[in-house]
Order: structure tokens, then sequence, then C-alpha cells
């Protein structure tokens, strides 16, 4: 049996635990792994008609040389936001460029070279590591013939059909440890503090980071806010602190109402624009509001940088293990997953078919910003 894999978008730290397991279980049984590099790119920049001279694409994937990999964050295998369905011709390698869409703004959609190059290679199964866009793709070519088996990482948690993704627990961990750091200068200064981080379109990560740091309010990427009504908590806050001063984390995906989501650049190939400054649009209009000295602090890649928590090590390492077991049993076309606690699998275009987001109604007290409780009795450990 021969493998692939390769890990695509945002990095995280657990991706390596994963290609650990994997690579472990697989030569355990006699198999070998082949690592793609940098996403979907790796794909993309494999020539099926000259695979040697294209080799720089891949690399060979043993126990000696991921040994010590799960110590650190990030992947080995590095990571792209590459989708061979949508293809400019700036991105296209040089063997591919007869491929170029006439105008400049085109796409064009070479699904049909990512098939050949997996044939050549006798990959008799593609293991994806990634969110949506990475594991949607996964799906398609999955349809299309070309067995594969999908994991999820996300520090945003957001994949459809999983409690739990990889990154998450590191991230939320990070967030907590960052923010109380915080506490020390905003405190001696006696002002407000504004945390922004990561939440596209769900908010999760921030609410659980709020929760668990116990900040005074948390903005998420499902309720737009009033920024007067924030103001006047803030303040309030505030005043009732010994230490005068309060706290608020904000998804960089939140927005003011009325107002539009904050983003910048152009659309990477999945559609989605740089999101960030919705931080220093909160800080600002704090200010203005309350007279108030504001600090901002964007975490960003801080929460990427680094080893994986226990968790990130233990769910990736699990992960890893269940997508060999799954093969050898014979199964292709699943995403591994968490629910309700326990590992199982979904199918693999699963995270094609919904949108996980904050509960609202039972995690948010949408009138104060705050995370709510309420009854946690036969509740996830990872709040859904």
């Amino acid at each position: 049996m021969h493998l692939g894999i390769l890990t695509g978008g945002g990095d995280v730290p657990g991706l390596n635990p994963a290609i650990k397991a994997v690579v472990g279980e697989a030569f355990a049984r006699g198999w070998r792994v082949t690592g793609f590099r940098r996403g979907w790119a790796g794909p993309v920049n494999t020539n099926p008609k000259d695979l040697e001279g294209t080799a720089s694409a891949r690399m060979a994937l043993t126990p000696g040389n991921v040994r010590g990999i799960d110590r650190t964050g990030g992947t080995i295998l590095h990571t792209s936001r590459t989708n061979p369905s949508r293809m400019v011709a700036a991105d296209l390698p040089d063997f591919l460029a007869h491929r170029a869409p006439a105008a400049k703004d085109e796409k064009v959609d070479i699904t049909d070279h990512v098939l050949s190059v997996l044939e050549a290679l006798e990959i008799d199964v593609l293991i994806a590591i990634g969110g949506d866009d990475t594991l949607s793709y996964a799906a398609r070519i999955h349809q299309e013939g070309a067995k594969t088996m999908c994991i999820p990482k996300t520090m945003d948690n957001d994949v459809f059909g999983t409690d739990y993704c990889i990154g998450f627990s590191t991230c939320v961990t990070r967030s907590v440890e960052l923010i109380n750091r915080l506490r020390t200068p905003v405190g001696s200064h006696e002002r407000l503090l504004v945390v922004e981080m990561f939440g596209r379109n769900c908010g999760l990560t921030a609410l659980m980071a709020g929760y668990l740091a116990d900040v005074d309010r948390t903005l998420i990427a499902e309720v737009p806010f009033d920024l007067d009504k924030l103001g006047s908590l803030l303040a309030a806050d505030r005043a009732a602190s010994a230490s005068k001063y309060a706290v608020a984390v904000v998804s960089e995906g939140a927005s003011v109402l009325g107002e539009e989501i904050i983003e910048s650049g152009t659309a990477d190939a999945y559609g989605h624009r740089k999101l960030g400054g919705i931080g220093d649009r909160v800080g600002q209009g704090l200010k203005d509001r309350t007279g108030i000295n504001v600090m901002i602090q964007n975490l960003g890649y801080l929460l990427r940088a680094g080893a994986p928590d226990a968790v990130d090590l233990m769910v990736p390492k699990n992960y890893g293990i269940m997508t060999v077991q799954l093969i050898e049993k014979g199964s292709t076309g699943l995403m591994v997953a968490v629910e309700d606690g326990c590992y199982t699998t979904k199918p693999a275009d699963i995270s094609m078919q919904g949108k996980r987001r904050v509960n609202i109604d039972a995690m948010y007290d949408v009138d104060k910003y705050r995370p709510r409780s309420g009854n946690l009795i036969g509740t996830p450990m990872y709040l859904r």
C-alpha cells in the first residue's frame, strides 16, 4: 500500500503529530508514505511525465525522518491555500502553462492533472489534513475516483461534522496565557484592553478563550455588536475593578452593528480575503466613546507558533492511527471525527453539508456580550 499525505491551509500545532502517526502505522504494516509539499500545490507541481524532475514537490516519509516532529508546531510538509479547481495562470507550473486561461482574472480547473499525478505515483489512498477548503477538494477527487481520507484541522474548530479539529486546544490554551499576561500592562496603566484573535465565521475560539480567561466581554463572529453599548459595559467593568482595567476579546470576523466585516487584499484561491482590523476599530471606538485609553493586541500568528499542547498531541495522533486502521479495513472517503466525546467517522464531504457555528442560545449572552454556561449536565467537553 502506498499512501500520500498533505497539509493545506493555515498551519496549526498538531499537524506534525498526525503526520508522524500515519507514517508509524503505515510502516508497521509494511506500507510506504509520500508527503506532498505545500498542500495541493504538491500535486499541482508534480509532472506525471517527469516525476524525477519534479521530485522537489514531494518527500518520502519514514519513521526515521518523522521521529521528532511531534515536538514542534507547524508542518514539515509546508502548506499553502492552493485550489486546483481554481488556478490562475501565475500559479501554474511551466509544464502546465498551456492550460493557462486567456484572461488574467479567469480560473482554470486542473483536477484531471491532480488525478493523473496520483495515478502516476501509484498512490493508493491520499490523506488530506486541513479545514473546509482542503477537505472539500479531497472529497471532490474521491468522487472522481481517487481514494481519499480526511483529517479535520482548524484553530477556529469550525469544520462541520466534528466536535474537534486539530489546533483548537493549543489555540485556546495559548490565548488564555497571553490574555492573562496582558493584564499586567493594562492594569498598570488603568486602561481598556481589546484582544483580537482568530475566528472568521465561527466565534468558538474567542468564546472559549474569553470564558476560560474570564474576560469582561467577548465579541464573536456570529453576533454583530453595538459599540455604544460595549463602551458603557466596559467602562462599568473598569470602574468595578480593583485594578481599574477591563478586557474584551473579539473574533477577527466580528462586526459592528450596521458595518461590514473588515477585510483587506485580494481573495485567495478559495475566495477568502484577509481579515484583520476589527481590534483597531473597536479600540478607537471605545476611546472615542469613553475617553479611556485603550490597549489593542492582535494575537495573530502567536497562536499558531510553538509546540502543541497535550490535547493537540493526543487527538492528532489518534486521528492518524484511526485513518490508517480504516484504510487497512478497506474504508476510504471518510473524515475522522470526534462526536460527543467519542472518536467516529463521517463521510468525506460532511464539511460541505453544513456550517459549524456557536450555539448562541446555549453558549452566548447576546445582551451582555459574554459566554453563557447554562446547564452543563450532559453536554460534551468541547461545548457545542
